[in-house]
């Protein structure tokens, strides 16, 4: 459940929403993703109100990541032996095994274009299941790219990530967010060291209610982030990047 929650994503812009575990962070997400419907209160997404539009129609133009979507049938694409460059391919007909009917040429070439992207166009022949954790997560992105939506959403992106594969995703997605001008991003991340340096504004949430929300730069401070976390918390930036780490205690 949320409670008070007023906020809009505009295009172009790179949302991060932060908090701890329970605030409801992947709840927000699902009712962005429209695969969940709100209890009460009004939900727009793409300027269509939830509860009011089809809904397959309107998941075309909204790519979601999430370690547990299940959109990609990892068991499945193993038997199949698909290599990475079909797991993208079936972003476009937003199946988890491959519709080879609904692929022409144009497909495949957006499909290899969305590889290079993500920096792993070398893994297009690559079997998926040999991929490295990092690697599926990349390849994961440029199939919910496929369907060239206008706002992708990031659960957790860097889950289970070693720090080598966490940075070549961020550097992935602050790739898109420079050549994608029109796209917009949301990222759900409990970590402020997963955050892009292209970010433009932060959502805290804690405890289900809305604590701050806007531009990067106001809302991510020491001051709204202990408050966010419970703990006091000192935050730096490096090079566009976010750090935080426990607040210095006398004594």
């Amino acid at each position: 459940m949320l409670n008070d929650i007023d906020w809009r994503v505009d295009f172009g812009e790179h949302w991060v929403v932060l908090g701890p575990n329970g605030a409801g962070k992947t709840t927000l997400l699902g009712l962005a993703a429209a695969v969940r419907h709100p209890s009460e209160g009004a939900v727009h997404v793409l300027g269509h109100r939830l509860g009011r539009v089809d809904l397959r129609e309107l998941r075309r133009h909204i790519g979601l990541v999430a370690a547990s979507q299940g959109l990609v049938d990892e068991g499945l694409m193993e038997d199949e032996g698909a290599t990475a460059l079909t797991v993208v391919l079936t972003g476009h007909s937003g199946t988890s095994v491959p519709i080879w009917s609904a692929y022409g040429d144009v497909e495949r070439e957006r499909a290899l274009r969305l590889l290079a992207d993500l920096g792993c166009k070398d893994l297009a022949d690559r079997e998926f299941r040999v991929c490295s954790q990092g690697e599926r997560a990349r390849v994961r992105v440029a199939r919910a790219l496929m369907s060239e939506p206008a706002l992708l959403l990031l659960d957790e992106p860097s889950a289970g990530l070693d720090l080598p594969a966490r940075e070549d995703l961020i550097a992935a997605v602050e790739h898109l967010a420079a050549t994608r001008p029109v796209l917009s991003t949301v990222t759900v991340t409990h970590h402020l060291e997963e955050m892009p340096a292209t970010t433009t504004h932060v959502l805290l949430l804690r405890d289900t209610r809305m604590l701050a929300a806007g531009p990067a730069d106001e809302v991510v401070t020491g001051a709204n982030l202990s408050e966010c976390f419970g703990r006091p918390l000192d935050v730096d930036r490096v090079d566009g990047r976010w750090y935080a780490r426990a607040a210095n205690r006398p004594g």
